[in-house]
């Protein structure tokens, strides 16, 4: 239920009975970690949610405001998801480096091949947020993932009398520093 709208864009809103339980549970839990109890009025508090918004009332009703807050988690889940499964998150180059942006460039490439295919297999709906969904993507880009994994790296297409090649391809640049061995007199031991 909408409280107030003021000018200045400011919505209060209360949550339903069950939320506002849920809040106040999780109120005395951290605040028992804590080592305090919270005060009346912080338990009373915790039942409402305020908004600021510059969409006046006339362009958007304030609780369509509230309902697209309440969406925008689904974004910071897409986020969550591209950092879990594709590890977009974690770049192999210096921050702010010409390679960072091409590996993240990259990674974004990468996922929207995912959410294309995804929508390939399930359909152009399966995801929409504005119908009522009956799963989360996570598993479908996972089993993709994999299944892009093979075509990328082209498994099912090598050509195994040309696997030498391969190991020169892929040995390290010359370097001043020479790759660790075992030295000569620990070469016959069996245990090592």
């Amino acid at each position: 239920m909408v409280v107030r709208y003021n000018p200045h864009g400011m919505s209060i809103y209360d949550s339903d009975q069950r939320k506002i339980e849920q809040a106040r549970r999780k109120l005395r839990s951290d605040a028992k970690k804590d080592g305090y109890t919270p005060s009346k009025r912080a338990l009373y508090l915790a039942g409402w949610v305020m908004i600021f918004s510059s969409v006046p009332p006339a362009v958007l009703p304030t609780d369509t405001i509230a309902a697209l807050y309440r969406v925008r988690w689904q974004v910071e889940l897409v986020i969550k998801r591209m950092k879990s499964l594709l590890d977009i998150d974690k770049l192999r180059a210096r921050e702010g480096s010409a390679l960072a942006e091409l590996y993240l460039h990259g990674k974004l490439l990468y996922t929207w091949v995912l959410e294309k295919r995804a929508r390939q297999r399930c359909g152009e709906d399966w995801n929409r947020l504005d119908q009522s969904r009956r799963a989360t993507p996570w598993r479908i880009w996972k089993l993709l993932r994999q299944e892009l994994a093979v075509a990328i790296d082209g498994v099912s297409h090598w050509d195994l009398s040309r696997w030498q090649d391969c190991l020169h391809v892929l040995q390290e640049r010359p370097q001043r520093r020479k790759l660790q061995t075992l030295p000569n007199q620990a070469n016959g031991l069996s245990n090592i």
